[in-house]
């Protein structure tokens, strides 16, 4: 009976296995890659210790925008769009006056509406926002402002920003953050985020400051940002979130 020769081939050798070790450390590489564009200034104990800290500078801060109703409020909001709270106050003091009810914008003179609130600016745009979003109010909503973030939503001249303020502060609803350039600024200074996008910065914020929070939350950062945390100068000597701050443009 013949004999099988053997192959003169080597077979190549099976590759090693890794080690429990070895896979940890790939898995935590992983982990740090996917975190890398977060922010390192969002832990539990730290968002704490600044929220205790604005409540303890600012308990009672509140929107700044004088009005007396939803409606009110969301045209005022409209109007302040690249303009202060207190050039708005000065207009809406007589608008409120001749403009009374939603139809009373809805159906308003274009021309004359241009010209009572051009101090605001870009009036061109904030006359079609404001008519246009008045209209909706009386033919959509019964002359209400709605009470939900997807309503509002569809309101002309209404983004996340004003929807947020409407619903906070004129309804109490936490439907999410109000990011406007202050809360911007300060919440990149504070390290809470590391986006320029609003809206990605609203979503970073709901993921660390707690629901209850977020309300007051935003007119605090407003009011600090007003007051102390300036733009360009910040007055950080009198801040009392300095020990909290390592913003780069610090002048401490």
């Amino acid at each position: 009976m013949a004999t099988r020769k053997k192959s003169g081939k080597k077979k190549s050798p099976k590759p090693a296995k890794r080690g429990k070790s070895a896979a940890k450390k790939v898995i935590a590489v992983k982990k740090t890659s996917a975190k890398a564009g977060s922010s390192a200034g969002t832990d539990t104990q730290r968002v704490a210790a600044i929220l205790a800290k604005l409540d303890a500078a600012y308990p009672n801060a509140t929107c700044e925008l004088k009005h007396e109703s939803a409606f009110q409020l969301l045209i005022s909001t409209i109007l302040s769009a690249q303009c202060t709270d207190v050039r708005v106050n000065q207009v809406t003091q007589k608008l409120y006056k001749k403009y009374t009810k939603p139809e009373a914008f809805a159906f308003a003179n274009p021309a004359d509406l241009e010209k009572e609130i051009r101090p605001t600016g870009f009036f061109r745009n904030k006359t079609k926002s404001v008519m246009g979003a008045s209209k909706a109010i009386v033919e959509q909503f019964g002359g209400q402002v709605p009470r939900t973030m997807e309503e509002l939503l569809t309101l002309p001249g209404v983004a996340r920003k004003t929807a947020n303020v409407v619903l906070g502060t004129a309804y109490g609803i936490a439907s999410g953050i109000v990011v406007d350039t202050h809360v911007l600024r300060l919440s990149q200074r504070l390290d809470l985020t590391r986006n320029d996008d609003p809206k990605k910065i609203e979503q970073d914020l709901i993921a660390v400051i707690p629901r209850n929070k977020w309300i007051q939350f935003s007119h605090q950062l407003i009011w600090h940002g007003r007051r102390v945390c300036a733009a360009r100068k910040p007055k950080c000597a009198e801040c009392n979130l300095e020990t909290l701050c390592y913003a780069p443009d610090k002048t401490v």
